[in-house]
């Protein structure tokens, strides 16, 4: 069955506002069974020209689905925005490189297709959890995908990664060994050493941190992560230090009493620290423009 123009209506806790679903829209012609994505926009007059929040599932790269989004379509159409949340290839059936290719043809398929659903496709924030949030990351600071699928650097509004270990993964892959080494735990036969090519220059290319740079049209962005986890922690301030170095701006926050899937499954809910401070930093970009 083609769900490309089935809607399924959602009505929220409010019991008044509804967003419309728009499940299953092949990004590829002819594709993977994963390259699918879902569109949630609000129910609003034909024309209107929303923002749109991207959505990358985690998973550790090799597991995850685009239904792992929580309150985020529900309370992100309330605010205004049409959200999209994507499936792609997974590891180990295809490598690293193919997998952000996936996502980047997701963006691309949004940018060319999005106003058809209500959403501005100049006006894209980019947002992950755990795998997705390095995705993310990397996709707003290397231009490379985007360009290779006609996407101007400049659609991208923000980037919103929450509790990623790896935008600089030789640091990461460092650490997490030298624990082993150090406590006496096995190494690692598919950690991200292997995930990420088992070769220095792939490691390094994949990192977000490797790409930053002034004047390149690199969005804000907001990094999300648990203060009780030591690796996402200096992930996130190694990945803020360097944006802010050239001049990007880059807010930092820290959840206290969480874990890594609360944080981001806690995201819309009214009493959340972490929440209020994703509606600030959405709320400053929805009317910037280039």
């Amino acid at each position: 069955m083609n769900f490309r123009f089935v809607f399924a209506l959602v009505l929220l806790s409010n019991g008044v506002t509804a967003q419309k679903l728009t499940p299953d829209v092949p990004y590829v012609e002819n594709g993977h069974k994963r390259h699918v994505l879902d569109i949630y926009a609000p129910e609003s007059p034909a024309g209107t020209s929303l923002p749109v929040m991207f959505w990358i599932h985690g998973g550790g790269w090799q597991t995850g689905d685009k239904s792992d989004v929580a309150l985020k379509p529900k309370v992100l159409t309330e605010r205004g925005f049409v959200f999209v949340s994507t499936n792609y290839r997974l590891l180990p059936e295809v490598e690293m490189g193919e997998l952000i290719g996936d996502v980047a043809k997701s963006i691309g398929w949004v940018h060319r297709n999005i106003a058809k659903y209500g959403g501005d496709p100049t006006r894209i924030v980019v947002g992950g959890h755990s795998a997705g949030a390095q995705v993310a990351a990397l996709i707003c600071t290397d231009d490379r995908y985007l360009k290779k699928e006609g996407v101007p650097f400049d659609a991208l509004k923000g980037c919103v990664p929450v509790d990623g270990d790896t935008y600089d993964i030789p640091k990461i892959i460092t650490t997490a060994e030298l624990r082993q080494t150090l406590y006496g735990g096995k190494m690692f036969t598919f950690g991200h050493r292997q995930k990420f090519g088992n070769d220095p220059e792939k490691h390094v290319d994949f990192s977000a941190v490797t790409h930053v740079a002034r004047d390149k049209g690199i969005p804000p962005f907001l990094i999300l992560y648990f203060r009780g986890h030591p690796d996402t922690r200096a992930q996130a301030e190694r990945l803020q230090s360097v944006l802010e170095a050239a001049g990007i701006p880059a807010t930092l926050y820290g959840k206290v009493d969480s874990n890594h899937n609360r944080l981001n499954d806690d995201l819309g809910r009214p009493d959340d620290p972490a929440t209020q401070e994703l509606y600030k930093f959405l709320d400053s970009l929805v009317s910037r423009r280039r």
